[in-house]
């Protein structure tokens, strides 16, 4: 494996986590999104990151600095893949704006550069082809809170190739992860395949007022011993990406993903609420109610 250059396109909240977790591992980074404003949010995300480590991690202010000094920022795609030896896509959940996206990349990608997609639940045979290079493209999904859940599941495609595959595996465990080899295609791979129905499931209950969030959250909490409920999960993804997903299964015919997204739409998302990132989701923050030493038993 002998990447060195690593391409992030696509600066929100987990876009900012991959490439700050690829730099503090020694790698050099570029980090492409649309304009000044989406870099501009980036840099602010990343210097978030920095505490995050020193923190959780116990990281250096010395270690934490020099990942930042790895990483730089651009705003024209070409400058971006340059030197690219792999660049990870992290861009919204849509099949059209993912598709613009690999048929403007295909055209200024150097050979060399092998592409990945982060997306959560849409299939890397839905855009291999236009990649113009479905050999050297497949999946690789992280985690929300990388430096925590640190997983990475690598899910190829009938035309992938194998030693491209096993590359990214490699290149997968040299930033941290733990990596999670996927050898045929599922929508959601592992981790979404188990989840996605337990945040849908959640979603249903709550739009259809058979109980409030919080309430939701303790039988699952209490139920099962988890940290968190399946509200608080959607607050930590964020509301917005999960939007993405019900969205774009909505669109494709699941009316009851259509009635969510829209619900998502206008109770949350048009007042501004996103999930943690932004202060207030269904939880309000940096002290949500789920964290309370009472609320169980509340």
């Amino acid at each position: 494996m002998n990447y060195k250059n690593i391409t992030i396109a696509g600066s929100g909240v987990l876009g900012s986590q991959i490439a700050f977790q690829t730099a503090y591992k020694g790698f050099t980074v570029s980090v492409y999104d649309i304009n000044q404003q989406a870099i501009d949010t980036a840099k602010e995300r990343l210097h978030q990151l920095k505490l995050n480590y020193m923190r959780d991690l116990k990281a250096s202010e010395q270690e934490v600095n020099r990942a930042l000094e790895r990483i730089s920022f651009f705003v024209e795609l070409s400058e971006a893949v340059n030197q690219a030896d792999l660049l990870i896509e992290v861009i919204p959940e849509q099949v059209a704006i993912k598709m613009n996206f690999y048929t403007k990349l295909s055209k200024v990608a150097s050979e060399k550069t092998v592409f990945a997609t982060n997306s959560s639940t849409l299939l890397p045979s839905m855009f291999a082809e236009v990649t113009g290079r479905p050999e050297k493209f497949l999946a690789l999904h992280f985690a929300n809170q990388i430096w925590l859940n640190n997983t990475a599941e690598i899910m190829r495609h009938s035309k992938t190739d194998q030693g491209i595959f096993e590359e990214v595996v490699e290149f997968t465990k040299a930033i941290g992860m733990i990596s999670l080899p996927i050898y045929k295609e599922q929508p959601g791979y592992i981790l979404n395949s188990l989840l996605v129905p337990l945040l849908n499931a959640a979603l249903t209950l709550n739009v259809k007022e058979i109980a409030d969030y919080q309430t939701i959250d303790k039988a699952w909490m209490v139920g099962t011993g988890a940290d968190y409920g399946p509200f608080a999960i959607l607050d930590i993804v964020g509301i917005r990406t999960v939007h993405n997903i019900v969205l774009s299964r909505g669109e494709a015919g699941d009316e009851k993903s259509a009635y969510l997204a829209q619900w998502l739409k206008t109770q949350y998302l048009e007042k501004g609420k996103e999930g943690k990132e932004t202060g207030e989701g269904f939880y309000k923050y940096p002290n949500p109610a789920f964290l309370e030493s009472n609320f169980l038993t509340m």
